[in-house]
């Protein structure tokens, strides 16, 4: 940011000097690159605008000043957040003359979070401020009710348009802070509709993460009303991350009624953990910093998964209970996270973030300090819970001699050459090119597509691997019996990055792995499940943003030498019209393609395998939250939440095939 005060630069006109930098004034950079600012200008950047003036309001909640915030979808699409805080400072500012709220709302950065006197920590320390939020608006309007007295101050994007001014007053005890707005369409093209089960899963994860904090969300838009009245739900969790992984168990049967929990503070760094073990085979360890989802991991995340471990074992060394056997087994971390689900909250003065996606934690302190509390209080928790800690040994010994079958039975696949990299499985039509930055794998349902795909494929970059039949469920099977599994065999050789302790980003032999299926239920089934084994198995794939979804059209609109590839029945219909006129007649040919091999080789590469015109959706793990809840609901033991779930989801599908 400039300073509009400083004085003129003294450099001759042909000198490269200060006076050769082009500045952009305000806000003008935010609304030139909103990228940068917001990650993107998608529904991912849009729903972003109302995370930065949530994270606002919970700073306040943080800071102890703010018990509620209320989060309104209006019916035009515009936002509005209101808190109970102390209310944005209206005060004139000594140095730039302007008033509190006026910075915060037009200067990059200006916020109080970068004073340490007045946020301890802070959730928009990963954000960029509400400032930018005010610079992609096409109006932002403020409300602010502090010292007796209720001010407003409107803004066009990014520009004051109308100073602050005192509307009323009010009682001295009624403080808070309101503040609307309504997103630029020019900038948010691709839509600029709020989604109620985006915002709702945020805003529940704020709530748990930051216990005695009420939010609400309502919205008032009229396809969301139901008998009248706006759709409204209220998040709130007293117990905190207690609540949270009960929220995160679901079905799964927990093996101890317990929830482990502490929560301290050491070396000047909050930490809140909660875990419990049930009787699934996977693992879900939630880590965030500052209300920051950090599912890349960290050191704080470094220092839980050692120090769980560790105080196992020790505990495993000091029972009395176990027979001599058991007291010998060195527990591995997969053994002791087979069936967890824990959350791990720090609060961190000054977070150093790195990473794919700048969501891990740098800070060498944190993990001394996690891995510090977690030997001395979890320790003590399990002394002092002897049933919750045999329940927890006994499912890690169990996992333990899983491991060691999965190993025995991976040693003799490897001399039958089935995970031995130097020989790939033989239906593999590999790449000739050999930089993993340079290659693709296509995941291909059926032999029959399997053929097309590598008829018409590029030979130098891409590779095909055909898969026969579904893989298995892995949501409901252990490790071992994931390994037997032949499909699963081939996709982990054919990668080459190994899988669980032995897995190593570096040996993947391709950074765009593609998931090619029909476009119908099956093919949306056998995605799922190949998700959900990528999802549970090999997730750094997912992280490094090397995960795809092919999308092949589901028609093609033809008339003589003409033709179209349409990707919904939208387009379908548009296509049609085009060539038959405005009534759509003509001798038009419609075809609807229910599986990839009704495609022949030169169409399949023309529509789905040519990056100069396919379309891919990439995986990301941008809620790792929603994603686990997913795939729990659509691929666990129980059918009561799948049946909901696809009650409650069925009119957003456009084509179903039975």
């Amino acid at each position: 940011m400039a300073n509009s005060n400083a004085p003129e630069a003294q450099e001759d006109e042909n000198e490269y000097g200060a006076h050769s930098i082009t500045v952009l004034k305000g806000l003008e950079a935010v609304r030139k690159r909103p990228g940068m600012y917001i990650g993107s200008t998608s529904a991912r950047g849009l729903h972003h605008l109302v995370y930065e003036v949530v994270d606002n309001s919970i700073d306040e909640a943080l800071a102890g000043f703010a018990k509620r915030v209320e989060v309104t979808i209006h019916a035009d699409d515009s936002i509005s957040v209101e808190d109970d805080g102390r209310g944005i400072p209206v005060d004139v500012h000594p140095i730039e003359k302007l008033p509190g709220v006026e910075l915060a709302m037009t200067v990059l950065h200006a916020g109080g979070k970068f004073d340490k006197n007045t946020y301890k920590v802070s959730g928009g320390l990963h954000g960029v401020g509400v400032s930018v939020v005010n610079a992609l608006s096409d109006v932002l309007k403020v409300w602010i009710k502090r010292d007796g007295k209720e001010h407003f101050m409107d803004f066009a994007r990014g520009v004051t348009t109308t100073k602050l001014k005192t509307l009323r007053n009010v009682p001295a005890k009624e403080t808070g802070t309101k503040v609307w707005f309504k997103p630029d369409a020019t900038i948010f093209q691709e839509t600029t509709r709020y989604e109620w089960a985006t915002l709702a899963n945020r805003l529940r994860e704020l709530a748990f993460l930051n216990k005695g904090i009420q939010i609400t969300l309502r919205d008032e838009r009229p396809d969301e009303m139901k008998d009248g009245q706006p759709r409204e739900e209220v998040f709130f969790a007293r117990g905190g991350l207690r609540e949270f992984v009960v929220f995160l168990t679901g079905n799964k049967k927990p093996l101890h009624q317990d929830v482990v929990y502490l929560d301290t503070e050491r070396d000047d760094i909050g930490i809140e953990m909660a875990l419990q073990y049930n009787d699934s085979y996977a693992d879900n360890v939630f880590s965030f910093v500052n209300n920051i989802n950090t599912h890349e991991g960290g050191t704080h995340l470094t220092g839980f998964k050692s120090a769980l471990t560790s105080v196992i074992n020790k505990y495993i060394e000091r029972s009395s209970n176990l027979n001599k056997k058991d007291k010998e087994i060195r527990l591995s971390g997969d053994d002791v996270r087979e069936g967890l689900t824990a959350v791990l909250s720090v609060k961190v003065r000054e977070p150093q973030f790195e990473g794919q996606t700048k969501t891990k934690l740098g800070n060498s302190e944190a993990e001394g300090a996690v891995r510090s509390v977690m030997n001395e209080l979890l320790s003590q928790y399990l002394e002092e819970h002897p049933k919750t800690a045999n329940a927890i040994i006994d499912k890690a010994i169990s996992a333990s001699r899983a491991r060691e079958a999965a190993r025995k039975a991976r040693d003799l696949t490897r001399k039958k050459n089935a995970l031995d990299v130097a020989a790939l499985p033989g239906k593999l039509a590999d790449c000739s090119l050999s930089d993993p930055a340079l290659c693709e794998l296509y995941l291909v349902e059926g032999d029959s597509a399997g053929g097309s795909a590598k008829q018409g494929r590029n030979r130098n970059f891409q590779a095909i691997l055909p898969l026969r039949g579904k893989i298995i469920n892995v949501e409901k099977a252990r490790f071992d019996k994931v390994l037997s599994n032949e499909e699963i065999r081939t996709i982990i050789t054919a990668i080459g990055t190994g899988i669980k302790d032995e897995f190593d980003l570096g040996k993947t032999r391709y950074q765009k792995i593609i998931i090619m299926t029909d476009a119908d239920v099956d093919g949306a089934h056998i995605r799922t499940l190949l998700l959900t084994f990528f999802f549970r198995q090999m997730r750094e794939l997912i992280d490094a943003g090397y995960m795809y979804i092919a999308q092949p059209p589901l028609y093609r609109v033809a008339k003589g030498k003409e033709e179209f590839y349409a990707y919904s029945e939208k387009e379908r219909d548009s296509f049609s019209e085009r060539l038959g006129g405005p009534e759509g007649r003509g001798n038009i040919m419609v075809q609807r393609y229910k599986g990839l091999g009704e495609m022949n080789p030169a169409q399949l590469w023309k529509t789905t395998m040519d990056p100069e015109t396919r379309t891919m959706l990439r995986v990301t793990m941008e809620d790792a939250v929603l994603a686990d809840q997913t795939f729990q609901t659509l691929m666990g033991d129980d059918v009561e939440p799948r049946r909901q779930f696809i009650e409650s989801n069925a009119r957003f599908v456009s084509n179903l095939d039975v």
